[in-house]
């Protein structure tokens, strides 16, 4: 009778040993997990789909899907995540903590200013009610082309918030308004009747670069699957554009195929390192050296 008392304590012990390597297995994996802030710029295609394959899940990695790449930088200040795909606006302002790891695109056309109201106009005008994200890459595109165009701040009214939250805000357009937004929100402005007065693309010397950006304490070792992936999603956008956009349009809400390829064409891929890309991303104060090849 002990004996069979014994034996089965015994069986016992493994099955709360088994429970707690499996409970400790857990904690480890998620303690590990790497979460990346990520919002609906169209340069950032590449990693919902990569999402939506289950790429990411393999490798450990989870989105935090935001409303703007101010809430991407505010969720890394706060360390809810450990990294964000930004650009370089948002790199320079937590560089010490972070490094750019993988290059994804840089903007041809994608960040602009559209207005209702021409350049010419513009510059005569002495109040400007502005509509932009003032925590990002959008106060530079701002005060770039205010200083282009000998346009005084001080004629400016901004507005701030999130660019979803912009859409809904825009009103009473028979007044001078500006607009300072990016794919894909552009199309719902320009349905409202707003034209560009200004992007990344009419004028070149406005670089802006978007990369992933991770906490420095992690190795590159770490993300070597994370460049291959966005690598093999990226080729998969270039040769089958309909495909991914189908997988990943609860992303883009009020984008079309059309959209979506429109606004692709005002990117491009620097996902390759190379040499050029290289040397024009070290004037905009980008280190290179952390970048996995």
């Amino acid at each position: 009778m002990l004996k069979k008392e014994g034996v089965e304590m015994g069986k016992v012990r493994y099955i709360f040993i088994f429970i707690f390597i499996i409970f400790i297995t857990g904690c480890n994996k998620k303690s590990t997990e790497i979460k990346i802030a990520v919002n609906e710029w169209i340069g950032y295609a590449p990693l919902f789909y990569a999402n939506e394959k289950g790429w990411l899940k393999n490798s450990g990695i989870k989105l935090i899907y935001t409303k703007s790449l101010g809430e991407s930088l505010s969720l890394y200040k706060n360390r809810l995540v450990n990294a964000l795909a930004s650009t370089q606006y948002e790199y320079l302002q937590i560089s010490n903590q972070v490094k750019p790891i993988i290059l994804l695109d840089q903007s041809y056309g994608g960040d602009m200013i559209l207005s209702n109201r021409s350049v010419k106009e513009l510059k005569k005008l002495q109040n400007i009610t502005t509509y932009l994200e003032i925590d990002s890459v959008n106060f530079l595109l701002l005060k770039y082309f205010l200083k282009e165009h000998n346009i005084s701040m001080g004629t400016i009214n901004l507005i701030s918030s999130n660019q979803d939250q912009l859409t809904k805000m825009v009103s009473n357009i028979n007044l001078p308004i500006m607009i300072v937004t990016y794919a894909p929100y552009d199309v719902t402005f320009k349905k409202l009747g707003f034209n560009m007065v200004a992007s990344t693309k009419t004028d070149e010397k406005l670089l802006i670069i978007d990369a992933i950006f991770v906490d420095k304490k992690y190795p590159n070792k770490r993300f070597i699957d994370l460049k291959q992936i966005v690598d093999k999603a990226i080729t998969d956008i270039k040769l089958n554009p309909k495909f991914v956009f189908n997988m990943i349009k609860k992303y883009y809400p009020n984008y079309s195929y059309e959209d979506f390829v429109s606004g692709l064409n005002n990117i491009k891929w620097i996902n390759k390192n190379n040499p050029n890309i290289l040397k024009k991303i070290k004037t905009i104060n980008l280190p290179t050296n952390y970048l996995i090849k």
